[in-house]
C-alpha cells in the first residue's frame, strides 16, 4: 500500500530504493540541508472542498477581474472568435498532439499545419511559410537573425522606429545575444522615413531592414520604393504585418518584401492575459533553408495517395550551437490550428467584412472624439482600425475614468499620445457610450 494515495511508490518500493543507495531513511537524503532552514510547522492548507465548492471558489476569483470593452490594439486585437473554433481545437487528438516527427501516425496534425502554411502564403503572397512561431515580436527577432545569414558579409540590420515598442525591444534582446548590430530608421510624420533609410543603406553594411505594414500609430505605411532601395544595396526586406489586415491591404509580396512576419492573434485568437499567441513567418523560396522552426510538405506515397511530412529541414540543424536555427514545436501548432480553423471559416469575404466593419467603426470614433474638444489630431495619414490622438486632458486620469465606466481605451503611448482601436465586435452604442464618458472628463 502506498503511503499517499496519489504517489505510485509503495513503502516496499521506497525501502528497496533506499537500500540500493545505502540510505537509512528519506530524511538521510537531505542530511546536507541545514536544519534551521527546514520547515517544521504545519502546512496552511485549506479544508477539502467538493467539486461544486471548487467551481464556486474559482468563479468568485474570476468575478474579481473587471469586464471591460476593449478599445485598444497595439498588437493585440479583440476580434470575434466563432464558437466552433475552440470546440475543434479542444478535441483530444489536437489538444494532446505532440511534435509530428512520426509522419506515419501524424497525418492529421501534419495536414492542418500544411493548410496553415498555405493560408499564410495566401495572405502574404510569399512562396513558403514555416509551421508557426511563438508570437509576432519573436518572429520579428528571428527574421532579423536571418538577415546576416542570408546576405553573408553584411552585419547590420535597420529597424524602423514606427514598429510597436514591444517588437523593437524583443529584436534588441535577441540581437544582443546573437551579436547582431542594429541601426534605427527615424519616423517622419508618423511613418518610416525613406530618406533616413537610404542614408543608412549607403554605408554598405546593411544585411536587412524591417518595417511595419501598419505601424504603432495605426497608420498604413506607404512602402513604395523600399524594396528597390534595399535590394540595390544587397539587403533583404522584412515586413511586419497584421495578418487580418492583409485581407484588404497590399501583400508583402506586392511591396517586394523577402520575409513577412507578424502575430496571428488577430486571426480569431481571443485576448487572454497576453497569450498564448502565434507568430507567423513567410519568405521567398531562395531563403527557405534559413527558416527557423519546422516546415510541412505535401507529397505522395508509393500508391500515389496524398500524404504529408516534415521536409527540407533536418532535426540536427536546430542543435548546431551558434549555427542553429530555432526549433519551435508542438506548443505553437495548436495555435496554428486555431488560426487555420478561423481563416477557413471566414474566408476572403469574411475577412474583408471584418476589416470593413473595423475601419468604419474606427473612423466614426475618431471623428466623434475630435468633436468633444478633448483631443487634437496628430497625423493626417490613412488608418484602418487603430489611431492615436493628442489628449488635451490628463491622459492617465482619462484612462482611469473610462475604465471605471467599463472601457479599456485611451492607452497612453511613449510619445505622449493616446491610442484607440475599434474591431468588428464594438457596436455603435458602445462607441457612443465611450464618447459620452470622454465628454465628462
Amino acid at each position: 500500500m502506498a503511503a499517499f494515495p496519489y504517489f505510485p511508490h509503495t513503502d516496499q518500493d521506497v525501502r528497496a530504493m533506499l537500500d540500493r543507495i545505502g540510505a537509512g531513511s528519506l530524511d538521510d537524503l537531505y542530511a546536507d540541508v541545514p536544519r534551521d532552514v527546514v520547515f517544521k510547522g504545519e502546512y496552511d492548507l485549506p479544508d477539502a472542498m467538493s467539486e461544486q465548492e471548487v467551481r464556486d471558489y474559482f468563479d468568485s476569483l474570476d468575478r474579481k477581474d473587471p469586464r471591460l470593452k476593449v478599445f485598444v490594439g497595439q498588437g493585440a486585437y479583440d476580434h470575434y472568435t466563432p464558437a466552433v473554433v475552440p470546440y475543434i481545437t479542444s478535441r483530444s487528438e489536437f489538444l494532446t498532439a505532440y511534435t509530428p516527427y512520426q509522419a506515419e501516425i501524424s497525418q492529421g496534425t501534419l495536414r492542418y499545419i500544411f493548410e496553415y502554411q498555405s493560408m499564410v502564403c495566401s495572405l502574404t503572397g510569399l512562396d513558403v511559410s514555416n509551421a508557426s512561431m511563438y508570437d509576432g515580436p519573436t518572429a520579428a527577432a528571428e527574421a532579423v537573425k536571418m538577415a546576416p545569414s542570408c546576405t553573408k558579409k553584411k552585419t547590420r540590420v535597420l529597424v524602423s522606429r514606427t514598429l510597436l515598442p514591444n517588437v523593437i525591444r524583443t529584436i534588441e534582446t535577441y540581437s544582443l545575444y546573437h551579436g547582431i548590430e542594429l541601426g534605427y530608421i527615424s519616423a517622419m510624420e508618423g511613418t518610416t522615413c525613406p530618406h533616413h533609410m537610404k542614408e543608412e543603406l549607403a554605408k554598405g553594411d546593411v544585411a536587412g531592414v524591417i518595417v511595419p505594414s501598419v505601424n504603432r500609430y495605426g497608420i498604413i505605411e506607404d512602402l513604395s520604393g523600399f524594396a528597390d532601395a534595399i535590394h540595390a544595396e544587397g539587403g533583404i526586406f522584412i515586413e511586419y504585418c497584421d495578418p487580418s489586415a492583409l485581407a484588404v491591404l497590399k501583400t508583402p509580396a506586392e511591396w517586394g518584401a523577402d520575409i513577412a512576419v507578424g502575430d496571428g492573434q488577430s486571426l480569431g485568437i481571443p485576448l487572454c492575459f497576453g497569450g498564448p499567441y502565434v507568430g507567423f513567418m513567410a519568405c521567398r523560396k531562395e531563403f527557405l533553408r534559413k527558416l527557423p522552426g519546422r516546415i510541412v510538405g505535401q507529397t505522395t506515397d508509393t500508391e500515389g495517395r496524398r500524404v504529408y511530412c516534415l521536409t527540407l529541414q533536418a532535426r540536427e540543424q536546430h542543435i548546431r550551437r551558434e549555427k542553429a536555427t530555432s526549433n519551435i514545436c508542438s506548443n505553437e501548432s495548436l495555435m496554428a490550428l486555431f488560426v487555420t480553423v478561423y481563416a477557413s471559416l471566414m474566408g476572403p469575404a469574411g475577412l474583408k467584412e471584418v476589416n470593413d466593419r473595423s475601419c468604419a467603426g474606427a473612423h466614426y470614433l475618431y471623428e466623434e472624439l475630435l468633436k468633444t474638444g478633448k483631443f487634437e489630431p496628430v497625423f493626417d495619414k490613412p488608418f484602418l482600425k487603430e489611431f492615436v490622438l493628442k489628449p488635451l486632458v490628463d491622459a492617465e486620469a482619462l484612462q482611469r475614468k473610462l475604465a471605471e465606466g467599463g472601457f479599456f481605451a485611451a492607452l497612453p503611448t511613449e510619445d505622449g499620445y493616446v491610442t484607440f482601436c475599434v474591431t468588428e465586435k464594438r457596436t455603435k452604442a458602445e462607441t457612443d457610450a465611450l464618447v459620452a464618458l470622454v465628454k465628462e472628463a
